[in-house]
């Protein structure tokens, strides 16, 4: 499956949103206030946004959680009814465009449209790809128990089951390692 730059840029967009979500009731919103909207929107280089307010970060909020619905999703089919609503709500506008040192790449969202609109288009087309593409299975959560986290998996063979192989993956692998030299030794 061939993945544009910014596709690529609206995966990696969609996939840190979605992980911004608090786990459980404990846990930290990754997105408590209008500031760290901000450093999102600067952090993920999300053109064409004005000023930034409340009633911006909770629709963010509110796009998050749908999103999450699309990783969340059994099956194509539901996916795709998933991305259809959001991308429709957003009220989509596609245009060609080259700024900021890009070559020419389509935006979705209308011009001066929301943040949270923005990203419903933008990252919603970038999921909708994959699921045209048959690769809705490519949208995981991280199989590790105590993390939950949403990636994209982009390996050749589909076959990526942590967010990070570093610390999920690894974590997961050591305890596997000592359960078994355990049992071993009785």
């Amino acid at each position: 499956m061939l993945i544009t730059h910014d596709t690529r840029c609206a995966l990696d967009t969609v996939v840190d949103l979605v992980n911004t979500a608090p786990e459980d009731d404990v846990a930290a919103d990754g997105l408590p206030d209008v500031p760290a909207l901000a450093d999102f929107v600067r952090n993920h280089d999300i053109s064409d946004v004005g000023v930034l307010s409340e009633f911006d970060l909770s629709a963010v909020r509110r796009v998050r959680g749908r999103f999450a619905a699309i990783f969340a999703a059994p099956d194509a089919r539901s996916a795709a009814g998933l991305i259809n609503e959001l991308v429709a709500a957003a009220g989509t506008t596609p245009r060609l465009t080259d700024h900021d040192g890009y070559d020419w790449h389509v935006h979705y969202f209308a011009p001066g449209a929301s943040v949270a609109d923005h990203l419903a288009a933008d990252c919603g087309m970038a999921l909708a790809f994959f699921v045209v593409a048959g690769e809705q299975e490519r949208l995981r959560r991280c199989e590790a128990p105590d993390c939950r986290r949403a990636f994209v998996d982009l390996s050749r063979n589909r076959s990526r089951r942590y967010c990070d192989s570093r610390t999920c993956g690894n974590r997961l692998h050591v305890a596997a390692y000592r359960a078994r030299r355990k049992e071993a030794t009785g």
